[in-house]
């Protein structure tokens, strides 16, 4: 007898609708699983044989075939065990076979019969509706996870007897019912606070537009001098996660593995800091099947690098093509994947080797030429794709001794979400704006003009500055941000000046 079900695959965050055909008829007792699949599909035929009879159920000792289609799609991880086990069930009329063209199965089964959790479900459940499925059946710990998207039957069970109860019985059950909106409600604020920072004004300014307008930003300063803790206080001023953004990021992160608590969004938006050994792959994403990497994972959020002339420059020069396009295109011999990776790059640097370039207390102890070869590790058109950088000094002895509370991070926050409120009415012809960071140079025509005087402060800058043709677009980005946090509806001399200031490196080199 011929049985079919669905389950799904998943190419980088999007899901592919897998048919699973099970095929029960005379001859030698066997199983063979035919369509692309990878080791742990294969080894799927010992886990679901012992899985069905320790659940009490009959394993037929007939020829038992499985085919996965589409044939030409690489089928991996456990997840195809419970669309399998059920199959079987169905083919050999020990369950009913009527709900199967209304549900996707997904599930790794343990060899006792009940059902393990597996990754990217909440991927396949957001595309399910596309997918022509009105209903997911999946390990009860995932149950949570699929329920977050709107309009979908979500049905969690513990083991394959409660599945099989299931399907002989489906007025029995009732599906999993979680509210996602109020999961953003009940996310958690960011412990870090501004108000602990002490002086740094100009830093701190920095912080407040680079989160009102989604700029990339690197501190230069000597060690101690505050850059660390500034950086990691970012993600307090930014603008909660929409629902939509929420649902984008727990994406991300199911698919990687990464979501510990399955019953909720990722309500906050993330902070990634990876260490200054990071490669190219574990940063961008990849391996034979491709996982997104660090970039990825700090999509909607903040990508901090730490001591950036550290990392390898082959490594740094990954981030070009991400940081212009908001996505990362990983391309195997068999399949290309594309991840989101619309994040604020936030970086920390000393000045030199030794750390103390340019320090009135410190002395320098490199020469020029090695101050020129740690700078070189730095190309030109990463540090383009940088719209604040900005020097960090050390604190004063008074400044450390003296603790004067500074703004906190609600008082900040709530201008940066006016600021963004005004990108957002501006932006309102244009759905694939988020910030004005994303502005291409035809926006920048119709919503950062130039008047005389502006128009000379920018000439002045490319002249003396040598800035190339994107500096000087993103110089007008952080411009109108300035001018967004002023309320103000045209650029002024004083935001395009504030904006010039803003390329400390520029100066440096």
């Amino acid at each position: 007898m011929l049985a079919r079900i669905w389950s799904a695959s998943l190419i980088g965050i999007d899901a592919v609708k897998v048919g699973v055909e099970v095929d029960i008829s005379g001859g030698l007792p066997g199983m063979v699983v035919v369509g692309l699949p990878d080791a742990a599909v294969q080894e799927a035929k010992e886990r679901v044989k012992a899985a069905l009879k320790n659940a009490g159920f009959a394993f037929p000792m007939r020829k038992i075939v499985v085919n996965l289609t589409p044939a030409d799609l690489r089928k991996e991880g456990p997840s195809f065990d419970l669309p399998v086990a059920t199959g079987i069930l169905a083919a050999s009329d020990q369950v009913s076979a009527d709900l199967l063209g209304d549900f996707l199965f997904l599930g790794e089964v343990s060899l006792d019969g009940s059902l393990r959790p597996v990754s990217g479900v909440l991927a396949i459940a957001a595309a399910a509706t596309q997918l022509g499925i009105t209903g997911l059946v999946v390990p009860e710990a995932n149950a949570q996870e699929a329920a977050v998207v709107p309009g979908l039957k979500v049905y969690g069970f513990k083991d394959l007897g409660e599945v099989a109860e299931f399907l002989n019985h489906p007025a029995d059950h009732q599906p999993v019912a979680v509210d996602g909106q109020a999961e953003l409600v009940r996310s958690h604020p960011n412990p870090l606070d501004l108000r602990d920072v002490k002086g740094q004004v100009q830093a701190r300014r920095a912080l407040e537009i680079a989160a009102a307008g989604g700029h990339n930003l690197v501190f230069v300063g000597p060690p101690g001098s505050g850059k660390t803790m500034l950086a990691r206080r970012l993600p307090g001023i930014l603008p909660p996660l929409q629902f939509d953004e929420a649902l984008e990021v727990t994406q991300v992160h199911s698919v990687a593995g990464l979501l510990k608590d399955r019953g909720r969004l990722v309500s906050t938006r993330p902070f990634r800091s990876p260490h200054h050994s990071a490669s190219g792959p574990s940063l961008v994403g990849g391996g034979s099947f491709p996982r997104p990497g660090e970039i990825s994972l700090a999509h909607r959020g903040v990508l901090f690098l730490d001591e950036l002339t550290e990392f390898k420059r082959d490594v740094l020069e990954f981030l070009r093509q991400p940081l212009e396009d908001g996505y990362v295109t990983i391309s195997r011999t068999r399949q290309s994947v594309v991840f989101p990776a619309q994040f604020t790059l936030v970086a920390s640097t000393n000045p030199c080797a030794c750390g103390y370039y340019g320090d009135p207390v410190q002395p320098c102890t490199c020469t020029p030429r090695s101050r020129e070869q740690y700078w070189a590790k730095l190309s030109g058109p990463l540090m383009d794709r940088i719209d604040l950088q900005v020097v960090v000094s050390r604190l004063k002895p008074d400044e450390m001794t003296t603790y004067t509370p500074g703004e906190d991070s609600d008082t900040v926050r709530q201008r940066v979400e006016m600021a963004r409120q005004q990108a957002h009415a501006r932006f309102a012809q244009e759905p694939s704006l988020q910030c004005n960071a994303d502005m291409q140079s035809r926006h920048l025509k119709h919503w950062c003009p130039l008047n005389d005087t502006t128009r000379g402060l920018i000439e002045a800058a490319v002249r003396k500055l040598g800035l190339s043709a994107r500096a000087m677009d993103r110089i007008l980005k952080v411009a109108r941000t300035i001018a967004d946090l002023a309320g103000a509806e045209t650029l002024e001399a004083a935001h395009v000046a504030e904006a010039i200031q803003y390329r400390t490196i520029d100066r440096m080199q």
